[in-house]
């Protein structure tokens, strides 16, 4: 095959983004990358395409039992959060919360500090704050592109600096030869665009600031229009019942991640003699999220008939209720398992693999940004943060574990930074997809509204990834990253900044 293992790899992902970025639809620009992809593969050829389309494509990912976990992960939780509308918790929420918080100011940092808290797994974080903080932000007038970045930029971000995640088992298992988890915890002050994420959302909620395209949705937002453009999407919370409580959202909420973390744990062994770290880098997060999230809509259930806030036929009712919201996210996240799957067959990893290794040897002390810069690119185009772990990591292990430790700490962070960047920016992710789906926001506006943000803090990153090189202290290079930071959004407000401000 002519195109194997060569740059075409990448083009179906980029003509997918492209598309997506321009005609603002997404289902159709994924349909074409997934066709172009297939062009290739099969020589142009009418009866290759289809066939690879469709074996090794979608009927393939739709069998694979990881994304199968994560599909039935996704029905259960716009289930559950379907029965939390219907119930009256988060019509409840949003009437306690806006006592306590007045400002938008609040209703952001509230968003990020609960973002920060859900560390265990990106997606339940993604859905679990979107459904939270959805009434709250709405009545303070907060764009739902926005909420979809707050949500976006406190689900990776945060998962992969927390030790105790599905994240940092992804990583652990990626590291042959080595302590994977010491050496995930080791790295966790140089992952400088999680960092130096969170600071940013802190640094533009404080100073009530915005520019590029999310200046726009939020100028409309204290307008009234919460969406700008897309179709909106019907809130459940209005026909929330009266009677429901704070507690009718916050009690399956609770249940909901303790249920995830026994059965994370319980995939991992722990029930069999593993210790609790063992367990999570052992852990198969797919099988446990979807374990936990079918025992979480159980005990939900109980609560509402013991309460009597719902009837058993009302519960059953938000079931499909809640299957039918998750449609979108499933369908994009579909198309975009597909397309990596049509990337793969074209031997992108191997493209990227043999390029990172052939320039390996030389200027070592710049490598951990070149190596940032690569993960950001590869996770971009393919669409996932972990695919791209999967790929550089054993080849930074490899490459540094016998010449120089240091610096292959500070190497393996910058993989995990730019796949977390790359993921962060794409279209196709389905971190960014789950993240639309939670803020109930139109996935374009989403991509659009974020993608400058992104960028920004990848700018600084690479900045610090240079300095790391030479320096290799993270109290030194944190400290310089994080006012470097800072000192770029104060140019920028007073620059092309937009302050938003309450009327």
């Amino acid at each position: 095959m002519d195109f194997y293992g060569t740059f075409w790899a990448l083009v179906p992902p980029v003509v997918a983004i492209a598309l997506a970025l321009i005609t603002k639809e997404v289902y159709s620009s994924l349909f074409i990358g997934i066709l172009v992809g297939a062009l290739f593969y099969s020589g142009f050829g009418f009866e290759g395409t289809i066939t690879h389309m469709m074996n090794d494509g979608f009927i393939s990912v739709l069998s694979d039992s990881y994304n199968v976990g994560i599909l039935i992960f996704l029905v259960i939780l716009g289930a559950m959060v379907a029965l939390m509308n219907r119930a009256g918790g988060s019509q409840a929420f949003g009437k306690w919360a806006s006592t306590h918080i007045h400002s938008r100011v609040g209703a952001q940092l509230a968003t990020i500090l609960l973002g920060g808290m859900i560390f265990i797994d990106d997606y339940f974080n993604c859905l679990t704050v979107g459904s939270v903080m959805r009434p709250v932000t709405d009545k303070q007038k907060i764009s739902r592109a926005k909420l979809a970045y707050l949500i976006d930029a406190t689900a990776a971000p945060v998962c992969i600096i927390a030790p105790i995640s599905s994240w940092a088992a992804a990583v652990s298992g990626f590291v042959e030869g080595e302590d994977g988890f010491a050496l995930f915890v080791k790295a966790i002050p140089y992952n400088f665009y999680a960092i130096l994420t969170i600071v940013m959302m802190v640094g533009l909620a404080v100073m009530k600031m915005e520019y590029g395209p999310m200046a726009k949705h939020e100028k409309n937002a204290l307008a009234g229009d919460l969406f700008t453009s897309g179709a909106r999407a019907a809130d459940a919370e209005e026909t929330a019942e009266s009677k429901g409580k704070v507690i009718d959202l916050l009690i399956p909420i609770i249940c909901l991640i303790i249920c995830c973390v026994i059965g994370m744990i319980y995939t991992g062994g722990f029930f069999e003699g593993a210790g609790f770290k063992e367990a999570f880098s052992n852990c198969d997060a797919s099988v446990g999220l979807a374990m936990g999230s079918v025992v979480g809509l159980v005990l939900t259930v109980i609560l509402y008939l013991i309460r009597r806030v719902l009837s058993f036929k009302q519960c059953m009712e938000c079931i499909p209720e809640g299957f039918k919201a998750m449609v979108p996210a499933i369908l994009i996240l579909t198309f975009a398992w597909t397309l990596k799957a049509m990337t793969d067959s074209l031997g992108a990893k191997e493209f990227v693999a043999e390029m990172v290794k052939s320039n390996a040897s030389g200027l070592m002390n710049l490598m951990p940004a070149v190596i940032f810069l690569v993960g950001c690119f590869l996770a971009f185009a393919t669409g996932t943060s972990w695919g791209t772990f999967g790929i550089l990591i054993p080849i930074v292990v490899e490459a540094f574990s016998h010449t120089d430790s240091s610096l292959m700490i500070i190497a393996i962070s910058a993989c995990m930074a730019g796949a977390v960047c790359g993921d962060h920016c794409s279209p196709i992710s389905d971190t960014t997809i789950m993240a639309s789906a939670g803020a109930q926001s139109d996935h374009v506006n989403h991509v659009s509204t974020q993608l400058p943000y992104a960028i920004t803090v990848a700018a600084v990153s690479f900045v610090t990834y240079i300095i790391a090189g030479f320096v290799r202290s993270a109290w030194i290079c944190l400290p310089i990253g994080i006012v470097l930071m800072i000192v770029t959004l104060c140019v920028i407000s007073n620059t092309v900044g937009t302050e938003i401000r309450e009327n």
